[in-house]
């Protein structure tokens, strides 16, 4: 197949975009019991549907739902994880911000790890059947479940051994196959915990709860490979690394050298959405890692601020990369997400359009 027919894309983006005010009042209404069900995901569905006519009006050749039928990038997906539920706490890593958090929404393992609760394809099949363009899921990776919590989320009586723990969340192999199964051909694997694990006061967050900072990155590269190792011929997996997007907020910083041999010639995906919008993650230096069958995708335009960046800018920054990897195996999209929940990053809808468009832009005239 050739490059440009197969994901990811010249130009392509990580997934979540802005709720549409549409979307949040019907939201709101549903949750004050002013609208049925029935009334809700009718405009659930509508709304799914314009945004997807948006990305393809745009040039994109990833279609995504925007992620509108959730409220968080991650809860949504892992409390219907078999035996994990959610509930409020206290959060243990925090946005570096003096203002608001994310919801105060936690999860907890309360049974051994087996399958998933309900369904998980229904949301792409109804993706798959209203649009032309490549259909792209983006889902948590299943490190999101033990980095944030730790020990706390997984009670000794279920599983006295970590290990166990690691090995039962091999149940992300059945997810993956059933999306496999669905005709997904484009899945991205939400992965900011190697990120964050590259960032020394993290490091440190995580000694201090008693636990190895060193090795959990090669136990996340097990579960990463665990989770994809039944995948069809012909399917793209991707992974999105992230250093936190909360209301145009940050968790992490540092470059990616402390993972990079690890990212790049241990973990089984085809390709990487890395983020440099910034100097926090650190110059491009890592790529020379990057094998030669993998591509990279840049994420040089940044989903925290509205403000349109320079197209020779961006060239420029292109150009710098490939004196560490070659031109034809990089791609451009935004850093992150224009949203990881429901709470939106501080831009406006026509600045994420009119970014997305640059981005197609300025593919077409880099490898047209």
């Amino acid at each position: 197949m050739s490059q440009r027919t197969t994901p990811p894309f010249r130009a392509d983006h990580v997934g979540s975009l802005l709720r549409t005010p549409a979307l949040r009042q019907a939201r709101e209404k549903r949750a004050r019991g002013e609208i049925t069900a029935d009334a809700f995901k009718e405009i659930e569905d509508r709304e799914v549907k314009g945004v997807m006519g948006k990305q393809e009006a745009a040039g994109l050749k990833s279609i995504t739902d925007g992620e509108y039928r959730g409220i968080s990038w991650n809860i949504d997906f892992l409390e219907r994880l078999d035996n994990v539920e959610s509930y409020t706490g206290e959060h243990k890593i925090k946005f570096q911000t003096g203002g608001a958090q994310p919801q105060p929404i936690q999860l907890r393992v309360i049974g051994k790890l087996g399958g998933h609760k309900r369904h998980p394809t229904v949301h792409f099949k109804f993706l798959r059947a209203h649009t032309a363009g490549t259909s792209k899921i983006p889902i948590p990776s299943p490190s999101s479940l033990h980095f944030r919590y730790g020990r706390d989320a997984v009670p000794e009586s279920l599983y006295p051994a970590m290990g166990g723990f690691y090995r039962d969340l091999g149940t992300y192999r059945k997810v993956v196959r059933a999306f496999a199964d669905a005709g997904c051909r484009y899945l991205q694997l939400d992965e900011v915990n190697l990120a964050y694990l590259c960032d020394p006061s993290l490091r440190k967050v995580i000694s201090d709860r008693g636990e190895d900072s060193e090795a959990l990155p090669p136990i996340y590269a097990g579960m990463i490979n665990a989770a994809i190792a039944d995948i069809p011929p012909g399917m793209t997996i991707t992974m999105h690394l992230c250093r936190g997007n909360f209301c145009s907020n940050f968790v992490a910083t540092g470059g990616y050298e402390p993972a990079a041999e690890l990212l790049f010639n241990t973990i089984n995906v085809h390709g990487y959405f890395m983020e440099y919008d910034t100097e926090r993650p650190g110059g491009f230096y890592p790529l020379r890692f990057v094998p030669k069958n993998k591509t990279v995708v840049l994420g040089l335009l940044t989903t925290k601020s509205g403000a349109l960046e320079n197209k020779d800018a961006i060239k420029r920054r292109i150009e710098q990369a490939t004196k560490f990897i070659d031109l034809d195996r990089l791609r451009l999209s935004p850093q992150c997400d224009f949203t990881s929940t429901e709470e939106c990053n501080v831009l406006a809808e026509h600045e994420q359009w009119a970014k997305l468009r640059a981005i197609v832009e300025i593919a077409d005239e880099i490898w047209s």
